[in-house]
């Protein structure tokens, strides 16, 4: 059994708990266990936990490179484990949203307005006017192409598509270089995110703010060379080199993803 003291101090207790027990069902029965989706905060707790195993090993997949929900598989440590073991599915949602655009917010509700959960769907592909995919567990998919036929006012049609036929976009990106007096979250982020001080104050005292998908509520925080920094809503920030100047002032370089 795999101990539970690794628990203690964790934000995301009660999911690594139920991952902690798939990882005993995976060395009682030497089969690969699946979990739900996990959300990034929660694959970052999972992956330092279970890092710290000798008797199993675990993958993580989304289904496309930079997908941030993944799917676990677990599996003793004899036995193989590649990602294309993993149980992945994905949906096109089509439709003519010419006249009533939606959004992420939109599809991921109609999708939940079909009954289903949260943890049963992964990452969602905007295509403009015409819908959205999404990867979903596999046994959903028939039921999603029966019961998902509306999206705002919009009808649409759901189908199965192969995991291949994702239609992923490169994340944009933006270079910034700033000098600023020292390397409070809130300092960099401002800069990075293109908005004033004290608006970013309120996204991190509204516990909006995460660096490498942990919430942080200090805006004193310091960042360092390889921080991610997420703004819900605004995207993400990677902190890059920094160097200090002849004036003992810090010069940024950050990468904005759009």
């Amino acid at each position: 059994m795999l101990p539970r003291d690794l628990l203690t101090g964790l934000e995301h207790k009660e999911v690594i708990t139920r991952l902690l027990d798939l990882g005993d069902r995976a060395l009682q029965t030497w089969e690969v266990i699946y979990s739900d989706f996990l959300s990034p905060p929660e694959l970052v707790e999972a992956q330092q936990v279970f890092k710290k195993f000798t008797e199993v090993k675990f993958i993580t997949y989304g289904g496309y490179a930079q997908a941030e929900r993944c799917r676990m598989a677990i599996a003793h440590v004899d036995l193989p484990l590649e990602p294309e073991m993993l149980n992945l599915a994905a949906i096109d949602i089509a439709g003519n949203f010419l006249f009533d655009p939606a959004s992420h917010r939109d599809f991921l509700g109609a999708l939940l307005g079909t009954g289903i959960e949260r943890s049963k769907v992964g990452d969602l592909i905007l295509l403009g006017e015409k819908g959205a995919q999404a990867i979903v567990v596999p046994e959903l998919v028939e039921y999603l192409a029966v019961s998902l036929t509306q999206v705002r006012t919009v009808p649409v049609k759901t189908r199965s598509i192969d995991l291949v036929n994702l239609k992923i976009r490169p994340p944009q990106t933006k270079e910034i270089a700033t000098v600023e007096a020292s390397l409070r979250l809130d300092a960099i982020a401002s800069a990075g995110f293109g908005m004033s001080r004290s608006k970013m104050v309120d996204f991190i005292d509204g516990d909006d703010v995460r660096v490498n998908w942990k919430s942080v509520t200090q805006p004193s925080y310091q960042l360092k060379s390889g921080d991610l920094v997420a703004v819900s809503g605004k995207g993400r920030l990677a902190v890059g080199d920094i160097a200090i100047t002849k004036k003992n002032r810090y010069r940024v370089l950050l990468t904005r993803y759009i």
